[in-house]
């Protein structure tokens, strides 16, 4: 019937996305019924992003005492891992934003597979103040509010994790907000 669109399968690729230890599936396929047969789809899984409460290892809202803010350069993205008493193969990984006197983190974990989106300082690929982007597959998101603005992943966001920032400083997993 050619009003029905064919798809013919040609490929599936399975990853682990790290939320819940879930794993996802991933679909290419190839639409026989086009002109051009290199044509492509891809075909993601949908899926809300976790609660960064919910992601592996993730502190108690409250209980973690990250850094001084004066310990976080003005307009540079820092990967941050905190030891939550699982171990140090088993950290919750963080990327701190800060502009001016506010920092912003989100979990170090790409909107598209759920791997970080650095695994060392030195990999983490930003412009100061405007985004940062995955260096695995270079979804790009806005460092603002961690939407995604360029790549596969285009408008989901990154898993913001609220702060609170004391009076001297000290920044910590905030009790309430996100």
């Amino acid at each position: 019937d050619q009003s029905k669109s064919t798809i013919v399968l040609i490929a599936l690729s399975l990853y682990f996305t790290g939320a819940k230890g879930q794993f996802c599936l991933n679909a290419f396929a190839r639409k026989p019924n086009l002109p051009h047969a290199g044509y492509i789809d891809h075909m993601p899984t949908a899926s809300a992003a976790p609660h960064w409460s919910t992601l592996p290892h993730a502190p108690a809202p409250g209980t973690a005492l990250l850094c001084q803010r004066d310990a976080l350069t003005d307009g540079r993205a820092t990967l941050w891992e905190l030891d939550t008493g699982s171990g140090p193969d088993q950290l919750f990984k963080l990327l701190l934003l800060r502009n001016g006197s506010a920092v912003t983190a989100f979990a170090n974990r790409c909107a598209h597979f759920g791997v970080p989106l650095a695994t060392k300082q030195a990999q983490l690929i930003f412009t100061p103040l405007v985004n940062i982007t995955c260096n695995v597959h270079y979804a790009r998101y806005r460092w603002a509010d961690g939407v995604c603005e360029g790549g596969e992943c285009a408008g989901e966001s990154l898993v913001p994790v609220p702060l609170h920032i004391s009076e001297n400083g000290a920044i910590c997993i905030a009790t309430t907000g996100a």
